[in-house]
């Protein structure tokens, strides 16, 4: 077997330039590096025998430290906090990337729509979305694209390690959702040189090998690409390479992602021609292969996936395929969602060879295999599960549980659920409560767990609660005579007359459902468990300083409440009303009061008796007019000027003669 290596392979610019300036700057000060350098778990394990430990988070930096932002880029509040701790950083984010942020910039402050196109949970997505704003909008593939509404001006660009074609497909779509598209084209020159070359070499091989770091990105693609021309694997040392990968080859390629180090490439280099000089003999090859039949469970390395099909090398002399609607209990899962290359899996074999030579597996019947006699048991148990929703379908949710659960809806949650699609991928904290392996049944329920934990708290609250207690709650439910408040595992009434000294016509008038609020424990039924609460009882009442607020004589103003047959209420403030009786209202007989007042008018009185205890306020309205007649009355009388007296003489105008 012939191996033959990559032109473009291993390290790449941006990476090269992290690891230096990393070494550099831990000969000199305590280095840290914000998340893994680069995707190469050997490589980050080798700077840290060199000192530069891994952090997640700025709160775990100390300014004794320098900070190395790594090739990926970070967002720009990360250069603010660590300005704001006094921590010294070390940039070492690559140029490329550099660029992308940049644009994305750029984009932004010119009012563009800023579309980035990659993998929203890279870190280098995130970091570049830090730079666009919070308008950015991430997507990966065309059917996100076509999703997108409709912009004035939009700008694209690229994570840097995305395909060439990929993006090409994008921006085509884009053109219909916008008639001002600006293209970045940021994916990395390094990049599309690698996956170019790793896709030509893939073409002319019998077996491909692409080492690098499973969760890197650039990586992960050119295994992707590999795999749609030949039987592909992805390691990440040269340990993991299995001689019967290589069986009947006659030429075998090797490439490596852009975070893998020269030294790892040339591990897998020495091994792979190591193994060219070892070829197993056929014969007895042959001889080992298992023997297969319909039912066998088998174990085996996924090496390829396709839109339809997923290959399994289960060392026998073809790879077995599992179809889709072999894979999984869901029955719209996408392969890549289910399975990876490189995985080790477990399936069952339903036909021995298919027209093509390979047998036929189902991932999904080894997976309800394992699962019934662990179901059998839940069924007794009655233990807690955690399963994942996979779809939404008529009537409630389904569940990966080895077998296709089913959740009804009004299981899920104590409440009425309105909106099922919100589960959809999801983990629910589930029990069993209907098992039928001969029907393939399979009914489990949240809503007993979360009814048993309410329970439990409800005994407790009930237990410490007592009358005059002070709680915190939330509105659950309204109805026109009050609200019900959850305060722990009970839902305790608070009536409309307990919720404000004034009165109100309807709940909703104080209160919204959701709402939190403090309330007072004013009578609890330990038998029942029945709770009545009080809100305005945490205020002070107004009737409390009505005395010294409204004095008998005083003069008041307030509208008119409400009218009885015996007279007229006025409100006189927060919750204080005054009764002014149908004999008060005016200086002449009233037979009703609606001849005199109606609700809503204002109107002036006299307050004539005043008792705080009885919460009673008595006005006169006749006796405020008579006062102010009175007061009128007076006011003329004093401002008339004074007349001096007039005497006889004054009156005739004649002097009057004296005597000698």
């Amino acid at each position: 077997m012939k191996v033959v290596r990559a032109a473009k392979a291993g390290f790449c610019f941006g990476v090269k330039r992290a690891l230096e300036m990393a070494e550099r700057t831990s000969e000199t000060s305590h280095a840290v590096s914000l998340g893994p350098l680069i995707h190469n778990q050997q490589v980050v394990k080798r700077l840290a025998e060199k000192g530069i430990q891994v952090v997640d988070d700025l709160k775990e930096v100390t300014n004794q430290q320098a900070l190395i932002i790594r090739s990926h880029g970070v967002a720009p509040s990360v250069y603010q906090g660590a300005e704001g701790i006094g921590v010294q950083v070390v940039d070492a984010t690559c140029p490329f990337v550099q660029k992308a942020q940049r644009l994305a910039a750029m984009s932004a402050q010119k009012g563009q729509q800023v579309i980035v196109m990659g993998d929203k949970l890279h870190p280098e997505v995130q970091g570049i979305l830090g730079w666009a704003g919070n308008e950015a909008v991430p997507i990966q593939t065309v059917e996100e694209a076509k999703e997108l509404p409709f912009y004035p001006h939009l700008a694209v660009l690229a994570q840097t390690t995305q395909l060439a074609e990929n993006f090409a497909k994008i921006v085509e779509e884009l053109q219909n959702h916008t008639d001002d598209l600006i293209v970045h084209n940021t994916i990395c020159n390094a990049t599309a040189e690698r996956q170019k070359v790793a896709s030509e070499l893939a073409e002319v091989v019998d077996v491909m090998v692409v080492v690098g770091g499973r969760n890197s990105a650039n990586t992960q693609k050119l295994a992707s690409i590999c795999a749609e021309r030949t039987k592909t694997y992805l390691i990440e040392t040269a340990d993991e390479l299995e001689t019967v990968w290589f069986e009947g080859a006659e030429v075998a390629g090797l490439t490596a992602g852009a975070s893998t180090p020269d030294w790892i490439i040339e591990e897998v280099f020495k091994k792979m021609t190591e193994m060219n000089e070892q070829q197993m003999d056929m014969a007895s090859w042959l001889d080992s292969c298992p023997e297969l039949h319909n039912g066998t469970k088998v174990t085996g390395t996924v090496v390829k996936i396709t839109r339809e099909e997923i290959f399994v090398d289960i060392g026998w002399k073809c790879e077995g395929v599992i179809p889709l609607g072999e894979l999984s209990v869901s029955r719209k899962t996408r392969p890549e969602d289910t399975v990876s290359i490189g995985d080790q899996i477990s399936a069952v074999v339903v036909r021995v060879e298919n027209e093509e030579g390979h047998t036929v597996l189902s991932k999904r019947k080894a997976d309800e295999e394992g699962a019934k006699d662990r179901l059998e048991k839940l069924v007794e148990s009655k233990e807690e599960i955690q399963a994942e929703v996979v779809e939404v379908v008529k009537g409630g949710l389904v569940v990966d549980v080895g077998l296709r659960g089913f959740v009804p809806a009004s299981q899920i949650q104590l409440g009425y659920v309105d909106d099922l699609d919100q589960f959809l991928g999801q983990t629910l904290r589930l029990r069993l409560i209907d098992y039928d392996p001969a029907k393939r049944k399979v009914v489990l329920s949240q809503k007993v767990i979360l009814e048993e934990e309410r329970a439990v708290k409800r005994t407790q609250l009930l237990e410490s609660l007592k009358e005059g207690d002070v709680v915190t709650g939330t509105v659950k439910r309204m109805a026109d005579f009050g609200v019900f408040v959850d305060i722990g595992g009970i839902d305790g009434l608070l009536h409309i007359s307990d919720m404000a000294y004034t009165r109100i016509k309807h709940p909703s008038d104080m209160l919204k459902i959701g709402d939190e609020v403090e309330v007072q424990v004013l009578k609890l039924e330990q038998q029942t468990g029945k709770v009545s609460l009080g809100l305005k009882q945490l205020k002070e009442s107004p009737w409390a300083q009505a005395a010294k607020n409204f004095p008998i004589g005083a003069i008041v103003n307030g509208k008119v409440m409400r009218i009885t047959p015996f007279g007229a209420f006025v409100g006189l403030g927060d919750g204080v009303d005054g009764l002014v009786h149908i004999s008060q209202l005016a200086d002449h007989r009233v037979n009703k009061v609606e001849e005199v007042v109606k609700v809503g008018d204002m109107v002036s009185a006299k307050i004539i008796d005043c008792k705080p205890d009885e919460k009673r306020i008595s006005l006169s309205i006749r006796e405020g007019i008579a006062d102010a007649a009175k007061a009128s009355d007076q006011e003329a009388l004093d401002s008339q000027s004074e007349i001096k007296p007039v005497t006889i003489g004054d009156a005739v105008g004649k002097e009057f003669p004296t005597e000698n």
